[in-house]
C-alpha cells in the first residue's frame, strides 16, 4: 500500500465516515493538533528523566490516538435522498472514559505530594527536557481550545474535552517534577511593576 493517495491534492481530506472536508476545517485542525501533541508527548517520553513514567506516557499517547479517532469521526452525514443530516453508524472504536481522566489526576496527586507549593507562575525552561514538557503543555492547551471551538459547531464527547484539560494540567505538574528530579532551578515569574 502506498502512503500517498493523491486524494488530498485539492485541499480536501476524508473523515472516518468517508465524507470529504477541507483540510482547513476546524475538525481537521483539532485532530491534527492532537497528533502534534502526541509527537511532543513521544519526545517527553524519550527523556531519560522520565524512565519511570514511560508506561504512563505511552498510555497517554494511546489515549490521544483515541481522541484523534473520536474527532475524525463525522457525527452526521448527509442523507442523499433528503440532504438532511442523519446519524452515521459508528464503527467499533475506543472511547475516552472517566477512568482515563482519573488516571491523570492520580498521577498529578502523587507528584504534587513531593513538590514544593507553588504561588507564582513558572517560566518554562531550566533544562531541555523540561522545555519539551512545557511545549507539549502549550500544544495541549491549543488542542483543547480548538476542540472547544469545534464543540460549539458540532457536539464533541465531553470526556474528550475533560481529558485534554486534565492532560495539560498533568504536563504542567510533570514539568515541575522533572525540574525537581533533574536538580535544576524552577524559575518563577516576578512581574516588573
Amino acid at each position: 500500500m502506498k502512503i500517498y493517495t493523491k486524494t488530498g491534492d485539492t485541499g480536501q481530506t476524508s473523515l472516518i465516515s468517508g465524507r470529504r472536508v477541507s483540510k482547513a476545517d476546524i475538525r481537521i485542525d483539532s485532530y491534527g493538533t492532537v497528533d502534534e501533541l502526541n509527537s511532543w508527548i513521544g519526545l517527553v517520553r524519550d527523556q531519560p528523566v522520565n524512565e519511570s513514567r514511560r508506561d504512563l506516557l505511552k498510555e497517554i499517547q494511546d489515549r490521544l490516538f483515541t481522541v484523534g479517532a473520536t474527532l475524525a469521526t463525522d457525527p452526521n452525514r448527509s442523507d442523499g435522498a433528503t440532504g438532511l443530516p442523519k446519524k452515521t453508524p459508528r464503527k467499533a472504536m475506543p472511547d475516552i472514559v472517566e477512568t482515563d481522566i482519573t488516571l491523570l489526576e492520580q498521577a498529578m496527586d502523587a507528584m504534587d505530594t513531593e513538590l514544593p507549593e507553588l504561588r507564582l507562575f513558572v517560566l518554562p525552561g531550566g533544562h531541555e527536557s523540561v522545555s519539551y514538557a512545557h511545549l507539549a503543555r502549550t500544544v495541549c492547551r491549543r488542542a483543547e481550545r480548538l476542540v472547544i471551538a469545534l464543540n460549539s459547531e458540532s457536539p464533541v464527547d465531553p470526556f474528550v474535552i475533560q481529558y485534554l484539560n486534565r492532560l495539560s494540567d498533568y504536563l504542567f505538574v510533570l514539568s515541575r517534577k522533572m525540574t525537581q528530579e533533574l536538580g535544576v532551578e524552577e524559575v518563577v515569574w516576578k512581574p516588573r511593576i
